[in-house]
Order: C-alpha cells, then structure tokens, then sequence
C-alpha cells in the first residue's frame, strides 16, 4: 500500500487528542469540556483548529452541544437510520452524475469515527480518499471515504481490495472516481448491505475553503457503513451544504 508523508490530517490528531482525553476518563461520560477559550489554551492550539475538531466530534456523536451549558461527552455513538446503496454523485446527480474531482488518496490510523463503524484496530491502515463532487462547475458536496484494512478485505471482498488498487493508480493519472462506486462495481457477485444517517451541521473552516463556502454554511451531513455479510468494508461521510442537489430519501417500515 503506498503511504502519503503525512499520516495524519492536523485536524484528525487534534480529534483524536480529544477523543483520548474523554476516553482516558479526562472528560468521563457526562461531563462538560472547558470554554473553547479554555480548552485551545491547554491544548496548546488555535480556536479555528480546535472548532473545527469540536465540529467533528459533535457530528461522530461523542460530544453533544447544550444551549446554556456547552459541548457535554455523550454516554454513547447515536443510533442512525436511512438506508441506500448508491454513489453520490449518481444519487443527487438529478439524471446528470456529478464529477468526483480527488483531493487526496492516502492511508490512515483510525478515529474514533472509523474504529467504530470499520471495527478497525487502533494502529490499522485504512485508506482514505477525500473528493469534492461537482456539477455545472459548482461544488456540491465534499466526501470522506475509509476502506476497512486491506488484509480484512483481501479476506472477505478480495476483487474489492483489487479494484481500490488498480482504481488508485488510474487517479494518479487523473481519472477519478468515488469509493463507494468502485466497491459497487467490484460486487456483482457480492450482496451487500449499508446503514446511514442524516444530521445536520455546519461546514467549518476547512471545508468551507474546499467548497468555496463560508464556514457557517448550512449543510447536510450522510454517514454511511457498508457491510458484506456482518463485516463493515466501507464508512463514509458526506456533506452537502445548501444549495447543493436536492437528496431523495426513500423510508419505509
């Protein structure tokens, strides 16, 4: 697997300094983060970077904001619903399947987020792709795409572990395209299953600057998981800010 010189995104580390804090009992269940003032000041870090990995860990559910008393550690992940298995860009595409443009192809250690859905041990390397979709030269929505490890893959969905190989050279020489639509084409023999979410949330600064936003757009927040059989291959975040494609939603009981 080629390996990017920067492990790990700033914001990510800054996440997962956070995340261990409330998991080593610093910030038990229950409890109230400092002031962002406060909390930048002890971390040693700036206010914009600490919000946007506040911003991240509110949205992968360990921390929860309460008007009059601040950021509060969840007990537990939320439950979440809303089920389809279906590239984004051909999903908000509206007949017309949007451009997957790729920011960055590159392995990382898990999160909190990816230990959770891809069961990933904490030192795994799991492939991430990050890619702005766009339509009529507007930017639509930014995704985040972890593959689980490759020796599980090469285990449970082998052509999969293929594809995202070959896939990776063929970006490298521009052609890019979604992970999910890549697994999807890798399982025609393979049933699979996917559970999402839909929260909303706020862009933030990192984001906004990659959808050419501000920082306190609206958006729309899709979190995905899919599985083969029992075994997670797949978790993905996608934001949509508004303005973006409208995204047909399909519930039933």
């Amino acid at each position: 697997m080629a390996v990017s010189g920067q492990r790990r995104r700033p914001v990510v580390a800054l996440y997962e300094r956070i995340a261990d804090a409330v998991h080593d009992g610093t910030y038990p269940p229950g409890s109230t983060l400092p002031s962002e003032p406060k909390l930048a000041a002890e971390l040693g870090v700036s206010r914009p970077a600490l919000r946007e990995a506040l911003l991240l860990l509110q949205e992968d559910g360990l921390l929860t904001v309460r008007r009059g008393v601040g950021r509060t550690v969840n007990d537990r992940p939320p439950r979440r619903g809303f089920e389809h298995v279906q590239p984004l860009e051909e999903l908000i595409g509206t007949g017309t399947p949007l451009r997957v443009r790729a920011l960055l192809r590159t392995v990382e250690e898990p999160t909190d987020f990816t230990t959770q859905h891809l069961l990933a041990p904490a030192r795994a390397e799991l492939r991430f792709w990050e890619s702005v979709l766009t339509g009529e030269g507007t930017a639509a929505a930014l995704s985040h795409e972890w593959a689980a490890a490759d020796e599980l893959l090469d285990r449970v969905h082998p052509e999969f572990a293929r594809a995202l190989r070959a896939t990776e050279e063929r970006t490298a020489r521009g052609a890019a395209v979604s992970m999910l639509s890549v697994l999807l084409g890798a399982s025609r023999e393979t049933a699979l299953t996917a559970h999402s979410g839909i929260t909303a949330t706020l862009l933030g600064r990192r984001r906004g600057d990659q959808l050419g936003r501000p920082a306190d757009t609206p958006a729309v927040l899709v979190t995905q998981v899919v599985r083969v059989g029992e075994t997670p291959v797949l978790a993905a975040k996608h934001m949509l800010p508004t303005g973006a494609p409208a995204l047909p939603v399909l519930q039933s009981h």
